[in-house]
């Protein structure tokens, strides 16, 4: 016996990508629903080799569905999860709506998977921002044998964690930038994308941190260990898909490289690529389409007592949303619903 599995969102990026890792990873589901917003209702999603139709998010009787993926966005959640959670289906949500809830397990299932139990206080479990889970997956290993005191991470982020808006838009400023009179202004990003970097993801707070750098630090406390602290600065670059990440982790004792290496390759989720040779590195492109998060450029940072430098890049819409989502519901399954 499988279980009924719901995909709201699923004519999305991240719910497409839902679909084909639940196909892919062979979850155990009888039956598997794409539900969308009313304006989509009928389009066809592929699950596996099978086509779904959307049906309609509005007014759908969650009764009797295991687990609910989630990739509809805040507002969205805010109304129907609540719905999906009375009747009796578990909601994983990508959005931020619930990562900071005290009450709400926010999970990378690699590094804390206690937390699932938690799911029963309201029925969700939120899934982490993008580059916080790519992240922690290489801080926890190592917090585990030195103990880390501080992380400082600049992140250059691709243009699909902004949505297809996001994507549109860089696509269509590289062809204008070749084509006079055919120049595409910003609407989706602050400034121009194309040939550029910005540095600014999500809105200014009093501290002049963005949105998503308070996420990074937030999240990375909730699922690591409060005592870390983190400073992020978040960078929007012309990439289609892949995030990437400087990180710099200062920790309570002595950890050499050497073995941060080792432990890293031992570390769920990860792959370790680190030759110190030109190209003995992982970018964004290469990650594409894969589960792993990879890890590079491993090295001491003679700046501080105890410190070392990596590079981490993964496929944001996999491991940063989709993969943990459908893994989330993996672990859910496993130690907790318990079926056939």
């Amino acid at each position: 016996m499988g279980y009924k599995v719901v995909v709201a969102g699923a004519t999305g990026n991240v719910g497409r990508e839902m679909l084909n890792i639940l196909a892919e990873r062979q979850f155990p589901a009888d039956e598997v629903i794409a539900l969308a917003s009313r304006r989509s209702i009928g389009t066809e999603v592929s699950y596996g080799d099978k086509t779904l139709k959307t049906k309609d998010i509005e007014g759908f009787d969650f009764t009797g569905c295991d687990m609910a993926l989630f990739a509809i966005g805040s507002d969205a959640t805010k109304k129907y999860a609540p719905v999906a959670a009375e009747q009796g289906c578990v909601v994983i949500d990508n959005s931020s709506l619930y990562r900071y809830d005290p009450e709400i397990p926010l999970i990378v299932p690699e590094v804390n998977p206690d937390a699932i139990e938690d799911y029963r206080n309201k029925m969700i479990i939120a899934n982490p921002n993008c580059s916080t889970a790519q992240m922690v997956l290489a801080l926890k290993p190592l917090h585990d044998r030195a103990r880390i005191r501080r992380v400082v991470v600049s992140t250059y982020q691709s243009v699909s964690g902004a949505g297809k808006e996001g994507l549109d838009e860089l696509w269509d400023q590289t062809k204008g930038m070749y084509v006079p009179g055919q120049e595409v202004e910003p609407k989706k990003f602050q400034k121009q994308i194309a040939f550029n970097v910005i540095p600014q993801i999500d809105v200014f707070m009093d501290s002049g941190d963005t949105k998503e750098e308070w996420k990074m630090v937030v999240e990375t406390k909730k699922i690591v260990d409060p005592a870390i602290k983190v400073t992020a600065t978040c960078v929007r670059v012309p990439v289609f898909v892949g995030h990437a990440e400087s990180i710099n982790i200062e920790f309570e004792d002595f950890l050499d490289e050497d073995e941060a290496r080792d432990i890293l390759r031992e570390a769920p989720g990860i792959l370790v690529v680190d030759k110190r040779e030109p190209g003995g590195y992982t970018t964004p492109v290469e990650c594409v389409g894969d589960f792993a998060t990879y890890i590079s450029r491993i090295r001491q940072d003679v700046t501080v007592e105890n410190g070392l430098n990596l590079w981490c890049v993964s496929d944001n819409l996999r491991k940063g949303a989709a993969l943990n989502a459908v893994q989330i519901a993996e672990l859910l399954g496993n130690r907790v619903l318990k079926k056939g």
